[in-house]
């Protein structure tokens, strides 16, 4: 409890600064230590690690906002949309990181009420914000991190990674990282003591190829994509028209509304579990083998399912 504790404490913190620098003032390391019972040293750390990402500069030993980026209330109706969206987002993935993001979209936002209704399956990482931003610092300085990962089968091991992106696939957050010059998928929450090292490193833009192409965390790296071929009748294919998976390419749309289509994928299991999502609406018409992992995994399903 007191490391949630000492968490909410540095959110508070860095909210509270935000607001300041937002409504013009320029702030002293040294008069924020003193208003939060703090050391200079920390508050330091904040304007140069907890911060970096926002558009502030030091001027005369005094932090500031950048011109032409504070936020202001807008009367913008697409803006207020987007606020809405991000509202009800926020919402969806709860616990403390809804509540601080509600506090600061009320300073933006004039208005109590939101025509805008979501619900969003994501899961509360909240409670993981202080190793988050170590992560993210070490992303965006190139910086290896020496952590403690849970695989969830085998006893807690010490690695040493190199981080590249944290992501969300169906709900669930990720770490992308490399080790060993493997890519590799790490549950966010099984990261335990992040500490950035003196060690760097170098990437290209092959992951964001990667991720803007993979439909699931299954996606894989200096693999062959190849594709499946899919049938949909009338009420899947009206889904997958509006929201078309990031590799698909429509083959024809029948008169029936029926529709065959091709996804580009890299491991099985980015398409698997959407077939059986859809079963009995959508059916794989190639490759063979892909239909045949469908077909057995339904087999062994009304096997279990007639010795309940």
């Amino acid at each position: 409890m007191a490391y949630k504790h000492d968490y909410d404490k540095i959110l508070t913190r860095l909210t509270v600064i935000l607001s300041k620098l937002n409504d013009g003032e320029a702030l002293s390391v040294k008069e924020l230590a003193q208003e939060f019972n703090t050391s200079d040293r920390t508050i330091q750390r904040d304007f140069n690690e907890r911060l970096v990402s926002f558009p502030i500069y030091q001027e005369n030993k005094k932090w500031k906002m950048q011109d032409g980026f504070r936020v202001e209330k807008t009367k913008s109706l697409e803006d207020e949309i987007v606020l809405d969206i991000i509202e009800k987002i926020t919402e969806g993935i709860g616990g403390n990181f809804s509540t601080k993001a509600q506090k600061l979209l009320s300073k933006i936002k004039n208005e109590d009420f939101n025509p805008i209704y979501t619900k969003l399956n994501i899961e509360d990482i909240s409670d993981r914000f202080a190793d988050i931003q170590v992560l993210e610092t070490a992303i965006k300085e190139k910086r290896e991190v020496k952590c403690s990962y849970d695989d969830e089968r085998h006893d807690i091991y010490s690695t040493t990674i190199q981080p590249l992106k944290i992501v969300n696939f169906e709900g669930f957050w990720y770490l992308i990282a490399l080790r060993d010059d493997i890519l590799k998928k790490y549950y966010l929450k099984n990261i335990s003591n992040p500490k950035i090292t003196d060690a760097t490193f170098e990437t290209d833009g092959e992951l964001n190829n990667l991720l803007d192409e993979s439909i699931s965390v299954w996606f894989q790296r200096d693999v062959k994509p190849f594709e499946v071929k899919l049938f949909a009748d009338k009420s899947a294919a009206k889904f997958f028209k509006r929201r078309p998976l990031p590799t698909q390419k429509v083959d024809s749309i029948n008169n029936d509304g029926t529709m065959e289509f091709t996804v580009t994928i890299t491991h099985e299991m980015e398409i698997l579990p959407i077939v059986k999502y859809w079963i009995p609406h959508i059916y794989v018409i190639e490759p063979e083998w892909i239909r045949e992992i469908i077909e057995e995994d339904l087999e062994e399903y009304l096997i279990k399912m007639k010795n309940i």
